[in-house]
């Protein structure tokens, strides 16, 4: 399971790592669209366009549908809830380290202030 997960992981952001399939996921969110709507909004060719929602279906962030000769691509069903939580788990460990961090500047300056003033 834990494997599942972080493969997953992965896949969800090494999707995301690309400016156009976050932009993809950006107009998806606003509609559905066939793939060729998608390259001709991304000035790109239908083959690469296919490859990116290829990428994006693979990693659970896009359903398509094909009826007839035209792919409609959709957000998918889990979102990004998964890769939400585990960057909330980061976030919540680097905000107790920047509070332990601001507890010692502030005790730095206190001491500091107290030995100027004995000066």
């Amino acid at each position: 399971m834990v494997q599942q997960s972080a493969a997953r992981l992965d896949a969800s952001f090494a999707a995301l790592s690309d400016a156009t399939r976050r932009g993809v996921l950006e107009q998806l969110g606003r509609r559905e669209a066939s793939i060729t709507d998608l390259a001709e909004r991304f000035q790109m060719t239908l083959t690469g366009m296919k490859k990116h929602v290829s990428v994006l279906e693979q990693a659970g962030l896009v359903v398509t549908e094909k009826v007839g000769r035209v792919r409609t691509c959709r957000l998918g069903v889990g979102g990004l809830e998964d890769e939400a939580a585990w960057i909330e788990r980061y976030r919540r460990r680097w905000d107790l380290r920047f509070d332990a961090l601001d507890e010692i500047v502030e005790e730095l300056k206190q001491r500091e202030a107290q030995n100027v003033g004995k000066e």
